[in-house]
């Protein structure tokens, strides 16, 4: 599992204005008819707006830096939406609640943290037995990108591409912040390193910070197999969060799975 720890301080910065998936996912908690649980809960990206939209919600996260930083947003809710709210610290391959849930979802992709097929099974296993029998699965991957997979496996050094620009919480400085990867084909494994280029009011680069983040990407039926091996049965293969069907076109996959 990657240790999000370091990217606690710089996490909403870098991620403000993504907003493509909270209106689903927020739809799905309040369509859950019992309690819910978000896997990789982070900071409370998704799972806020859902505890503001009436879920009775558990995030749960194995960066406890990151479970601090929802803690403290959570403090400018109302006391009833914070009331809705239970934060945990733990792996998503080995929890133990006592409760089952209607819902148990795992938005933003983290499901490709579980960088081995044990770590999936595992990870199924453990959500399986924490679901009700009415409950749902639902969790987003990206569709592979096969001509830039092959562009990028070779040995030669990676590119190093502009990713995006953000406001460093700490200074107000500006943040230019660049992506070079590198994919494992025979692993499927994609090794991120993200560099950070704090800049000063004068264009001077004042600080330069890494960050390395790994990733396990999925194909289609390789994801439906692992689902069905661990027990579970497809609802629906959505290819965007405005619930269009999977098709050639889609770049996203969000499955909704059920106990088989």
């Amino acid at each position: 599992m990657s240790d999000y720890d370091i990217y606690a301080d710089v996490y909403d910065a870098q991620y403000w204005g993504y907003t493509e998936d909270i209106a689903f996912y927020v739809d799905e908690a309040r369509q859950a008819k019992g309690p819910v649980l978000e896997l990789a809960c982070g900071t409370g990206r998704v799972l806020l707006p859902c505890a503001e939209a009436g879920a009775l919600i558990t995030g749960l996260d194995s960066s406890r830096a990151m479970l601090t930083r929802c803690q403290e947003k959570l403090a400018v809710y109302s006391p009833e939406v914070a009331a809705r709210v239970r934060l945990l610290a733990g792996d998503m391959r080995a929890f133990q609640l006592s409760e089952r849930f209607e819902l148990i979802m795992i938005p933003f992709r983290s499901f490709l943290l579980l960088l081995t097929v044990q770590d999936q099974l595992q990870a199924l296993a453990t959500i399986r037995e924490h679901l009700s029998d009415t409950g749902r699965l639902i969790f987003n991957i990206f569709v592979p990108n096969i001509s830039l997979i092959a562009a990028r496996s070779g040995e030669v050094g990676e590119p190093l591409t502009r990713f995006k620009e953000f406001l460093a919480p700490q200074t107000g400085h500006r943040i230019m912040m660049w992506d070079s990867r590198h994919y494992r084909i025979n692993e499927q494994l994609i090794e991120n390193v993200f560099t950070y280029d704090e800049v000063d009011e004068n264009g001077l680069v004042v600080r330069r910070y890494y960050k390395p983040l790994k990733l396990r990407w999925m194909y289609r039926y390789e994801t439906e197999h692992l689902l069905a091996r661990s027990g579970f049965a497809v609802e629906t293969l959505y290819g965007g969060f405005d619930r269009r069907l999977f098709d050639e076109d889609s770049r996203e996959m969000i499955w909704v799975a059920r106990k088989a």
